[in-house]
């Protein structure tokens, strides 16, 4: 039994498929879990493709996709997973209510419908299951992997998750815009004493004051959260676009000097929560 933690996808917004961006990354937002026997997804970004590739080479029938919400960035590596392709492969899909906006069925759906799309959602042979939460509920993946979830501040609403197994904790924490001055209080309450929080940090202080209701946070609040929380880790994630490898390394030290146990992080790096160091 294993708790690892693979970064797929860091970024925000639109893939970065270029040279200034690649000691980071530059694809969209998605990270790998691997708990008690479990192959577990967080949203399917562009980083999404990779690692559904070496399922299929490793023979995997099984995983959950827990989606935090529908925007482009968070599913377009959707239509690329090779094993939702795969007859008999078993693929859950988990995610928040929309405010008012379709439910996570639709949304991917209609991302693979003509003319943005050639290939139907229907004709995936996987078997798909798919299950909406309200914020704020917990379920059971099995094995005593329990999962927690917390609404987000953002357009069109998300949903933050926590991943719980064997005394060890990951929250996932993005597309949220924090309130300056006032801690969001179901964010507190979710990443409370977990070994690692994966927090949006997509702006610094002085982009955010110019962004104000773009639905994103920064590295600083993320410092402020986590040590109010008693957090062991913080992985800055969601990287904006503009932001290349000299820029990134350059907020990643600031937020160190301020609160050590802090990286941005990478793609292609992994974490072992079992047995913690850093990123490998």
């Amino acid at each position: 039994m294993d708790y690892t933690v693979t970064f797929w996808g860091v970024r925000g917004t639109v893939p970065c498929p270029l040279r200034s961006h690649m000691e980071f990354g530059g694809n969209t937002a998605c990270i790998e879990v691997r708990v008690a026997g479990h192959t577990v997804f967080l949203d399917a970004g562009t980083g999404l493709r990779l690692p559904g590739r070496r399922l299929v080479k490793e023979g995997v029938r099984s995983a959950t996709l827990l989606l935090s919400h529908a925007h482009l960035d968070h599913i377009s590596g959707f239509p690329f997973f090779a094993p939702a392709y795969t007859p008999g492969f078993d693929l859950r899909i988990i995610g928040g209510r929309a405010d008012g906006g379709p439910g996570i069925e639709t949304a991917l759906t209609r991302q693979m419908e003509r003319p943005l799309f050639p290939v139907p959602l229907r004709t995936m042979g996987g078997d798909l299951n798919f299950r909406e939460v309200t914020a704020g509920d917990s379920f059971d993946l099995g094995e005593g992997v329990r999962v927690r979830t917390a609404p987000l501040n953002h357009p069109d609403g998300a949903t933050a998750f926590r991943i719980d197994w064997a005394d060890r904790s990951l929250a996932y924490v993005t597309d949220t815009e924090h309130v300056p001055g006032a801690p969001d209080r179901a964010v507190l309450d979710l990443i409370a004493g977990a070994d690692l929080v994966v927090y949006d940090a997509t702006y610094t202080d002085d982009e955010f004051a110019r962004r104000v209701g773009w639905g994103h946070s920064t590295w600083s609040e993320g410092v402020r959260l986590c040590r109010r929380a008693g957090v062991g880790r913080l992985a800055l994630f969601h990287h904006d676009p503009d932001h290349d490898d000299a820029a990134m390394a350059a907020i990643e030290a600031e937020a160190r000097a301020v609160w050590p146990p802090v990286f941005a992080a990478r793609e292609g790096t992994t974490l072992d929560l079992l047995a913690g160091g850093p990123p490998a």
